[in-house]
């Protein structure tokens, strides 16, 4: 699973055109896109039709992984849809319930490279809850747009990252891990910025002597600073740990269980913060140390 922009997707999609060179598409690839437009589509729909019908019309069933087949309300049923709303008219349903009824179309016309653009700008905590547990076993290609760091590191093992110069470059891992590969480079780039450096020259007893200044006035860390630095090592393994384990539960609970995906949602989000105010720390201290 890939992430990469909503231009790159109009193009694959054949909604607009490349400015210079051709986009091809192999023979034995079948597209399926959720894209930012999905409440257009959506109110194209004959509204007087049944929920189970319309998914019908894409699909009576899908194979997943493992070659099971799953049926068209049985994947209702799994993207929270009970029983006695399937066989309920279109119109019956709020926004969020016909996005995600869009959503389930896609996926059963069975793509094997499925475009997700910003979900979780169309889609409920609960739909993505859903929706990250089925592409665990998704078996083909999925690309995604978003802006949501935590959809990312849950759905993406591959980032292409749009760089200075019109550069697309790769980078393996989720999302955080690209940040982590982002900083060590800016880390290495300002270590050898550091390096090339101009020396001032100091006249002393008229005799020039070069100077480091960036050395001149460097201060060193207090007692506290020093306990605080040997500290904080230990404090953000902690955190990592909590939010591994956090992101595992959540994972894990049942998707009609609302309250408890939103209640572990906010706290990854937390921990995510707590982390990043103190590795920003570390650092700060590192380069007095």
């Amino acid at each position: 699973m890939v992430r990469v922009n909503s231009t790159l997707m109009d193009i694959i999609t054949g909604q607009i055109k490349p400015d210079s060179g051709v986009a091809e598409i192999g023979t034995t690839i079948h597209i399926g896109y959720f894209d930012q437009h999905s409440e257009e589509l959506l109110t194209a729909l004959n509204e007087s039709q049944r929920v189970i019908d319309y998914i019908k019309e894409e699909g009576e069933f899908i194979k997943i992984t493992d070659g099971t087949q799953i049926t068209a309300s049985q994947m209702l049923e799994r993207f929270l849809f009970p029983g006695n709303q399937q066989y309920a008219p279109i119109n019956k349903l709020s926004g969020g319930e016909k996005r995600r009824l869009f959503l389930l179309r896609v996926l059963m016309g069975a793509p094997n490279v499925l475009i997700l653009d910003e979900p979780t700008n169309d889609l409920d905590v609960q739909t993505l809850a859903v929706l990250e547990d089925y592409l665990e076993d998704f078996a083909g290609c999925v690309i995604v747009v978003s802006h949501d760091r935590y959809f990312l590191d849950r759905t993406i093992d591959t980032v292409f990252s749009f760089e200075e110069g019109g550069n697309l470059r790769q980078y393996p891992g989720n999302y955080s891990i690209y940040l982590d590969y982002k900083k060590a480079e800016e880390a290495q780039q300002q270590a050898a910025n550091a390096k090339e450096k101009p020396k001032n020259v100091e006249v002393q007893n008229g005799a020039s002597a070069p100077k480091d200044v960036e050395n001149t006035k460097r201060r060193r860390l207090s007692n506290w600073e020093k306990k605080e630095f040997d500290q904080l090592e230990g404090k953000i393994a902690e955190l990592e740990a909590q939010k591994a384990e956090t992101e595992k539960t959540l994972g894990n609970v049942s998707p009609g269980n609302y309250s408890e995906v939103q209640k572990l949602y906010d706290r990854v989000e937390k921990l995510k913060h707590a982390i990043d105010v103190a590795t920003e720390r570390w650092l700060e201290l590192a380069e007095m140390e």
